[in-house]
Formats: structure tokens, sequence, C-alpha cells
């Protein structure tokens, strides 16, 4: 019997404006309304948004939730501010992925953790079997309704649209009870396709409002097709690919949201070693120099012929036209300009190192 699958907000929305519907993560998404290539396009030159209801949202709160935060994530916590956000990941005992996230402080000792959509229920029953007494954790997803909106005319865009002033945020800082069409909302400066752009979190009620305002003011709806191009472009990992809970932060070059000298956390141990000594092995950034697409589990061998890892996420990059995918693979093999060859079905495609993000503004 086929589970029903989850919708959003907005799931008529998309049906009456005839975009394709896929199955993600349980969830019933739009992969396109127009084209991946015009939403593509229309994120990196203009403006588009997003629907990311699907997004988990988890409040923690109580006197200890600033401790136990520290104890379950990897970036430092105490620097989470009520008005400026944080990048973080929750590992296990082995150091590798449990899920990346956002952390929100929306009162003191209260904080909203924003989290992967096919991961809140795991999530969810981690943080609830670490809980330590003085904490609360709670399940709000279903409250919460989620836009992006991105793209280099984003900011004008919203500076027009919001009474209060935003020209001063910076990369995840974000304001509460923001007025947006007669509706109060979290407006964060953040995103995941590598352009300027605002997450709004609204009541879930609310959705569908702000989405026909922003269609109005001439912003372009992109489907999941488009996200995952742009993102990877801008080589933003994807939990389930590029980051797993058998690959850690510094095998994933995400060393940035790793603060060591906070203290005790979950999986410190290994990663502490694997940021002292090096891991062996590492996600790097590929070029193929044939004709080819580098798809998630395609292996990756030297020159000698020896396979040295393979590919966790691939595209062809709408932006250059280039084939272009990020692979784990041997350490030794991760300096920029090593060729290496990708399995492409039948045919062993070279490929050459290059520098991440492959897109930037």
């Amino acid at each position: 019997m086929m589970t029903e699958l989850k919708k959003t907000p907005l799931y008529d929305k998309y049906i009456e404006d005839g975009a394709k519907v896929i199955d993600f993560s349980g969830w019933a998404l739009p992969v396109q309304f127009s084209s991946i290539k015009e939403e593509h396009i229309a994120v990196r030159e203009n403006v588009g948004m997003f629907d990311v209801s699907h997004m988990g949202e988890i409040i923690v709160e109580g006197e200890k939730a600033l401790d136990y935060l520290q104890y379950v994530l990897t970036n430092d916590i105490s620097k989470v501010t009520q008005s400026q956000a944080i990048y973080a990941m929750m590992t296990n005992e082995q150091g590798g992925v449990v899920d990346d996230l956002v952390v929100y402080q929306l009162e003191d000792n209260k904080y909203l953790l924003v989290v992967n959509a096919g991961n809140t229920d795991i999530d969810y029953k981690w943080l609830t079997d670490h809980k330590i007494d003085g904490v609360e954790v709670k399940n709000v997803s279903s409250e919460y309704g989620q836009i992006a909106v991105q793209g280099p005319k984003a900011k004008e865009l919203m500076e027009k649209l919001v009474t209060v002033d935003i020209s001063e945020l910076k990369m995840f800082g974000f304001i509460q009870d923001v007025e947006l069409f007669g509706k109060t909302v979290i407006l964060s400066q953040s995103g995941y396709t590598g352009e300027h752009g605002y997450e709004i979190y609204c009541y879930a009620q609310d959705t569908v409002d702000i989405w026909n305002g922003l269609l109005e003011a001439g912003v372009v709806p992109c489907g999941l097709g488009a996200r995952d191009t742009l993102r990877l472009e801008a080589a933003l990992p994807l939990h389930g690919q590029d980051i797993t809970p058998n690959i850690s932060p510094i095998e994933a070059k995400m060393g940035f949201s790793v603060k060591l000298q906070k203290g005790d956390f979950i999986g410190r141990d290994i990663i502490a070693k694997q940021k002292e000594e090096g891991p062996a092995r590492r996600s790097a950034g590929l070029e193929l120099l044939e004709r080819g697409i580098a798809r998630t589990d395609y292996e990756v061998f030297n020159k000698n012929d020896e396979k040295i890892g393979y590919v966790t996420s691939g595209t062809q990059s709408p932006s250059s036209g280039r084939s272009i995918a990020l692979a784990l693979i041997d350490i030794k093999e991760t300096e920029i300009g090593n060729e290496v060859y990708v399995q492409v079905r039948k045919n062993k495609v070279p490929a050459k190192v290059v520098k991440t993000p492959f897109h930037k503004n």
C-alpha cells in the first residue's frame, strides 16, 4: 500500500499553475514550473522563489537549552543572538553528519532549528534521545510555511515589500515580526542558491497569500530542479549525498561549521583528529573534460586505474554548460588541476579537479 505524499500549504497552487510535481522525501513538490534552465537563469540574473515549507522546524527551549545545543551541534551556539542565526551540523559518535541545519534564537533560552525535510523525524528522535533535564524539544513543522526568495534583485524587491530596514542584514541575519503583505513573518538573509536572498518563515495558513503577493510582484516560481543545479554550482552540500551519517564535516570541506574550542560535543574526538591530521578522503570539485554527466555514486579512478572514490552530486551546469560534480575522493588526489576519471556508464571519462564553488557572484 502506497503512503500518501505529504503536501505543503501551496500544493493546490502548484496544480493550478501546471507545475510538474514529484515525490521528494515523501513530499509532493514541484520539480519545475516552466523549465529547470529558465528557472535557474531567473535566480542567477533576476529573482526567483521556492516553496521550502517541507523543511522541518524544531523548537528547543529551557534553562539548559544553550548547553544542550552546544553538545549536540558542531558550531558555537553561544554566538547565536535574536538577530543572528548560525549554520551548524548535528554529528554522531563516529563524526558523521546526522543533519545540517540553521539555528535561530527566538527568545532567551528558546531556539528554532530548521532541518532538512527528509530528516525531520530522524532529527527529532536524535534530539529527544540525547535530551537533558531543563530542556524541552518540540517538532512544530506543521505550524510553519517557508518561502525562499533568491537572486541578485531580491534585496531591491524585498526592500519595497517590507516596512523595516533590511539594508544592514548580513548572511544569516534575521528580523522577527516583519510585516509582509499584511502577514507577520521572520525574514532571514539566507538561502541555498549561492545568490543574495531571503528566507521567509510564516504561519502555515499565510503561505498562499504571501506566495500570491510575490507572484504579483513579478517573482518567478521555481522548483526543485533549479534549486539543485543552483546549490551544486555554489558547491553547497545536500544531505543524503554530499554529507551523510558516514561523511564528516571535515571530509565534506565544511570545517567552518565546527568549533572545537567551544568544548565537548558528540563526535568531537574523531572530528578533532581529522582536523589535526587531515582526513583520508575529502570532497573535491570535478569538471568533466569530455561529454557525459557525472551522476551520484558513479565511481572515480586515478591515472593508474585505481578506484579513489565516488561522485556525491553531479549535473550539467546551466550557467556554464560544463559537466560538474562533487566527489569524495582520496585526499592525495584532491590537488587542483589533478586529472581523474569518472565511470560514466561503460566509459571512463577524463575530469580535472577544480576550485569550488563552480559559480560565484
